[in-house]
């Protein structure tokens, strides 16, 4: 439940924002007429997310034993290298989303075509919700489907509160630590994703454990009870892991962790031809 509440709350808020750059860009520009055609794309972009995340779905259970352990292993492999990406994704684009779908916005504007508009709203906001599709399906793995859904659909709603409220003005909200802090515990999630992911191919016989069960803390924590199945479902937790699950959890946690949290001295300044640094924007996006 908490894993689903993340992701959506981040994955949420990340469309939200690019809504708002489409409306406040529309707004600055004289152009409020076009709010309808944003939030046709918008729905697009719902319809796009749902029939990935139903495909996904109803793929899976067409698949029993070995085949079903290969494809959640995929699924969950999947998961976990499309949410590293997503992460650093965020924090390289975030100095120039802005700028970079304002130009797209005015090139659509001048050319006058509204589909283009859409167009535009549905891959914009569609590659978000394909992304959540993909996380949400790897979470309800290791959790019931009620607690996933509930989890999902309160990060969704926090998301779009915050959104809205960052839109209006009305609410200060600090985006560089909001997406640091996140960044931080889907790391955690990524790692668990990883771990899981070998795990079924471990079941299926294609992947080696190296060590069969490392250890195990099933007296102190049960993988079935209600706090086992938080703990996988946050961190992949697994009461008998083998050494190459463990291996490659804390390697991924030094390695991606070292790689996206260490400082760059290069990225706190710019230095133009003109040879006179200037500071660059913030590395979250700007309120809009």
């Amino acid at each position: 439940m908490v894993s689903a509440f993340l992701i959506t709350l981040r994955e949420g808020l990340e469309m939200s924002l690019i809504v708002g750059i489409l409306f406040a860009y529309l707004a600055r520009t004289g152009h409020k007429r076009e709010f309808p055609t944003v939030w046709i794309g918008v729905a697009g972009a719902v319809l796009v997310s749902v029939a990935a995340g139903a495909l996904i779905f109803v793929t899976a259970g067409e698949f029993t034993g070995r085949g079903e352990q290969v494809f959640e292993a995929t699924a969950l492999l999947t998961a976990a290298a499309v949410l590293t990406y997503m992460i650093f994704w965020m924090r390289r684009q975030a100095v120039t989303i802005r700028s970079e779908l304002q130009a797209r916005m005015s090139e659509v504007l001048r050319v006058g075509s509204r589909a283009a508009l859409v167009l535009l709203t549905v891959v914009s906001v569609g590659r978000e919700g394909v992304e959540t599709a993909l996380f949400l399906f790897a979470t309800v793995r290791t959790s019931s489907s009620l607690a996933a859904g509930v989890g999902a659909a309160a990060g969704l709603a926090g998301a779009v509160l915050l959104g809205w409220l960052l839109y209006q003005g009305t609410y200060r909200l600090d985006l560089r630590r909001f997406f640091n802090v996140t960044s931080a515990l889907l790391l955690l999630v990524g790692a668990g994703l990883l771990a899981r992911g070998i795990g079924e191919l471990q079941e299926a016989g294609l992947a080696p454990p190296l060590i069969e069960h490392l250890w195990n803390s099933s007296a102190v924590v049960r993988q079935t009870s209600t706090a086992g199945n938080f703990l996988e479902a946050m961190f992949g937790y697994t009461s008998a892991p083998s050494l190459l699950q463990v291996a490659l959890y804390v390697l991924y946690l030094a390695a991606v962790g070292w790689y996206y949290f260490r400082p760059v001295k290069l990225a706190l300044e710019e230095r133009p031809p003109g040879g006179v640094r200037r500071p660059i924007e913030s590395a979250a996006p700007r309120k809009v």
